[in-house]
């Protein structure tokens, strides 16, 4: 396990008002937020959750409260020195279009003196970092990347003068949900290899579960509803605010807590498109197995080739097969790879790393029998509680059972 090389962070009766409002945008909160953890700040719109998030940075000045970062009072730090040591990702990226990808994530570092192969090798570790080939993207312009890559590369750019504490604004919120899932796994990924203190807005539940290891339910004016751990949240919601944004079936929105890794990664026999047709076909015919996974030239999945497919090659394998739709990292959820294997005729989808290289598959038995394990796990649970409710009700002296 890596260090933790985030910081604590401690906000005091933070509050905000704006001139001319009856009520504070953000009314006292206070927080201890532990080094290298992940929380997430979710509420309804306009419950003052984004103004919370960036009176950290002070990209809005609070009117009144205070803000410790590894023990440092910040509000009485020069803000613009302040917003170098705290990396910032928001929804739309936020890249500037007239620098390269590569002079994007340099701004900071640059900024702070360092010397140029000081911030060159940082800037191909940081790509390398977010999953993107330093070659392919390093002189590319915003505009010629996908919101997913502009993401990453936004990340990349918070994190490039290594900030103890990276703030996050709904960064997700603008890209498809195919792209969102993998984004939230590449986020996972990232912080089992930084340890970052991550301070992370979201009005989706779903991705509160997913990411935090704790989660600030905020009422208007962002008044803590509740602050705990999403399992104790799902199973012991505060109040009936509360309960709302859980929702209905909390003990399925669980396989949002269990990740691929923790199930395990089965081997499936795999081949490359590069190989010849023969040797893929002969593999299929004696090797007993009906089915095998195709891979590019990446090794990233490219195809589920069946025996009966055998017969539609003519020489090709562009005709023949089933392309592989949906793959999940092994930070991906129960919940996601359900999703995916239900989408895929195929009853499992393959695991992919970094890069989408081949790592393995999981599939519908295995998914199912962590379903039912959890099921059963809140089966239990709930049945102990009935009878320690039980319990306290009944009359324990002979002074109660006379009562009676």
């Amino acid at each position: 396990m890596a260090d933790v090389t985030g910081a604590t962070i401690e906000l005091e009766q933070l509050t905000k008002r704006y001139p001319g409002s009856a009520n504070p945008a953000v009314d006292s909160v206070s927080m201890e937020i532990a080094a290298g953890e992940t929380v997430i700040l979710v509420g309804p719109s306009g419950c003052g959750k984004s103004t919370t998030l960036r009176m950290i940075n002070r990209l809005i000045e609070p009117t009144s409260g205070r803000i410790r970062i590894g023990g440092e009072d910040v509000t009485d730090i020069d803000p613009v020195k302040l917003r170098r040591r705290i990396g910032y990702a928001i929804q739309s990226s936020g890249l500037f279009p007239h620098l390269t990808v590569a002079e994007n994530i340099a701004q900071v570092p640059r900024m702070l003196g360092w010397d140029k192969k000081r911030v060159k090798e940082r800037v191909e570790e940081m790509l390398d970092l977010v999953g993107l080939d330093p070659r392919e993207f390093h002189d590319r312009y915003p505009r010629r990347l996908s919101g997913g890559q502009q993401q990453r590369v936004g990340v990349a750019r918070a994190l490039a003068a290594d900030p103890p504490v990276l703030l996050m604004d709904e960064p997700f919120g603008a890209v498809d949900p195919i792209t969102r899932d993998h984004l939230q796994d590449e986020l996972i990924r990232l912080q089992h290899e930084l340890h970052k203190t991550i301070v992370f807005v979201t009005h989706d539940f779903d991705e509160a579960i997913k990411l935090g290891d704790r989660i600030a339910v905020l009422r208007e004016q962002s008044r803590i509803a509740q602050f705990d751990t999403p399992e104790a949240i799902l199973t012991n919601p505060a109040d009936e605010f509360v309960s709302g944004f859980v929702g209905a079936g909390a003990a399925l929105k669980r396989l949002n807590l269990t990740r691929v890794r923790d199930v395990g990664v089965a081997d499936w026999p795999a081949v490359s498109a590069d190989e010849p047709l023969q040797v893929i076909f002969n593999r299929l015919r004696i090797g007993g197995v009906s089915e095998l996974l195709v891979l590019d030239r990446h090794s990233r999945p490219y195809k589920w080739l069946r025996r009966g497919d055998l017969a539609r090659a003519r020489g090709s394998l562009a005709r023949a097969g089933t392309p592989v739709t949906h793959t999940v990292s092994r930070d991906a959820t129960l919940r996601d790879a359900l999703e995916a294997v239900l989408t895929d005729s195929s009853g499992r989808v393959p695991i992919t790393g970094r890069r989408g290289e081949y790592l393995g598959v999981v599939d519908m038995e295995t998914l199912l029998n962590s379903v039912h394990e959890l099921l059963e796990a809140d089966r239990l649970a709930a049945l102990e509680g009935h009878e320690e409710l039980v319990e306290h009700q009944q009359p324990h002296t002979r002074e109660e059972l006379e009562g009676r």
